[in-house]
């Protein structure tokens, strides 16, 4: 059986791209993401026994990621910053010739930035994430029914959305999220 320690390492080394990925979504910038993934890692760390013996650890450490993203959002009371430089232009490895697709992430990472904060939760959770209205609303500790009213609202805001304009985004800017994001992060 392996020691506590040597479990964290493998969780943080399966678990450190996905979870990165999905903080750069709701931080909106790479060195507030870092800094979420960081927190709730080293929450995680300080119960892991607890946290390791649960079904889902993964699911638990993304909901610290998401309230401590929450408190930042209530305590600072601002929209997350970000650089121009945070959205790397170049094609990830093999993905040379996709530049297009690097392109509209680095789009989509900044609209997703303009939204409010818990309609950028729902849709980066419910849209990236691929989970269900109802694990949103218990990670986000609301009713399904308001998942859905924040997941049509970031929709409609990021239709919208001048950064994205020169999009087709008629069927629905979740496609936009689910197949661009995914596919180039």
């Amino acid at each position: 059986m392996k020691s506590d320690d040597a479990a964290f390492s493998e969780f943080v080394q399966t678990t450190g791209t996905r979870l990165l990925r999905t903080s750069v979504l709701l931080a909106g910038n790479a060195a507030d993401a870092e800094d979420l993934v960081q927190v709730a890692y080293e929450k995680a760390y300080k119960n892991w026994s607890k946290i390791h013996a649960a079904d889902h650890p993964e699911a638990y450490v993304r909901r610290i990621l998401v309230n401590s993203a929450t408190s930042r959002w209530r305590k600072t009371r601002s929209r997350p910053r970000v650089a121009s430089d945070d959205v790397d232009r170049r094609p990830p490895d093999g993905l040379a010739g996709k530049n297009e697709q690097v392109d509209i992430r680095g789009d989509l990472v900044r609209a997703l930035a303009t939204i409010p904060a818990q309609q950028r939760a729902v849709l980066v959770l419910r849209y990236y994430c691929d989970l269900p209205e109802a694990e949103v609303a218990s990670l986000l500790k609301c009713s399904p029914g308001t998942v859905k009213s924040r997941a049509s609202r970031g929709l409609e805001k990021l239709r919208i959305s001048s950064g994205l304009s020169g999009y087709n985004l008629k069927s629905s800017p979740a496609n936009l999220i689910d197949q661009n994001v995914r596919s180039t992060s």
